[in-house]
């Protein structure tokens, strides 16, 4: 077996660092629906770009749409993991290649939009020429420290890659729950899980570049996923970014902009609030709405279980 590289990711650690290495371009392995030739395969030498990227985007709508009829499917897990996570449970991605960098991506996004602790959701990754190790994917879940009250994803186009699968048979002898994302139904990934979510996306425009259709069909079920379980939880309020961790002169003015639309206050006053709740979006929020000091609108929000919505409902406090 290939020597452990530490493949659990807090947050953005090893975004872009990764080293990218020739060959396929796929992401996990040959297999049957994406290997086969896309109908317009033997003329695709000869389109022009307009009518070329016309076939790609239609191909791309296709694969989206093939994600409807296993909307329920992604409910499930969403109801699922919203449950785990509600009990301090964690969230962890395993995947190999382009899977494994979709997983990273989606890992690394969640501390800044919903202010979750960075090992809320972890993503274990190894690259494209090491997915064939079952043994590094078992490894990897005993290294993660798994709990029977986390959550472990696996994510595979072919929904059969040995590091993928390798995880998710030692993360069962945890007891988490396990959910399979994969491309291919009726897949061996599929059968390993608690929750099968199983696209068939149809073939690639380029044969076995599960990079493209298959890509787009793992990044907007993790989309679905980590965002809906978060919004459950409480980190959205309304539609907006209430847990937005502001470490930028982006998200800055973002924060100041929340505060002041659920505050009901002026920029000014939403900009000091912040400042008085060392950054919170919600403490600023609650401060404003409820004439409270930041010590005070913590209390009440930590009593609400930092859902703002049951706070705001309250009725205000003389």
């Amino acid at each position: 077996m290939q020597a452990f590289r530490g493949a659990r990711l807090h947050c953005d650690q090893r975004i872009g660092t990764r080293v990218r290495r020739g060959g396929r371009g796929a992401d996990d392995g040959d297999e049957p629906l994406s290997e086969n030739l896309h109908p317009r395969a033997d003329e695709i030498d000869d389109l022009s770009a307009l009518e070329f990227v016309a076939l790609m985007h239609a191909e791309d709508v296709a694969a989206l749409n093939a994600i409807t009829p296993r909307l329920e499917d992604v409910a499930r897990a969403v109801e699922a993991v919203t449950e785990r996570l509600s009990s301090g449970g964690r969230l962890h991605y395993f995947g190999a290649g382009t899977s494994g960098l979709i997983a990273e991506l989606d890992a690394a996004e969640c501390p800044a939009t919903f202010g979750v602790a960075g090992d809320r959701v972890l993503a274990h990754s190894v690259e494209d020429t090491q997915e064939d190790d079952r043994d590094l994917g078992g490894e990897t879940a005993r290294r993660a420290a798994i709990g029977s009250g986390d959550v472990v994803v696996g994510i595979s186009a072919s929904g059969r890659t040995p590091f993928v699968l390798g995880a998710l048979e030692r993360a069962a002898v945890d007891g988490p729950l396990r959910i399979a994302v994969t491309c291919k139904p009726g897949s061996p990934l599929g059968q390993a899980a608690d929750i099968a979510i199983e696209v068939d996306k149809g073939p690639e425009v380029i044969a076995g570049s599960t990079r493209l259709k298959a890509g787009t069909v793992q990044k907007v079920i993790l989309n679905m996923l980590s965002t809906a379980v978060f919004t459950r939880l409480a980190h959205t309020h309304r539609g907006r970014m209430v847990g937005v961790v502001a470490s930028n002169e982006k998200q800055r003015g973002r924060a100041a902009g929340v505060v002041a639309d659920l505050g009901a206050a002026s920029r000014e006053e939403a900009v000091g609030a912040l400042e008085a709740a060392r950054g919170n979006v919600k403490v600023a929020i609650v401060m404003l709405r409820r004439g409270l000091n930041p010590d005070e609108a913590r209390l009440r929000l930590d009593a609400a279980g930092g859902d703002l919505k049951v706070v705001l409902a309250e009725a205000r406090r003389p």
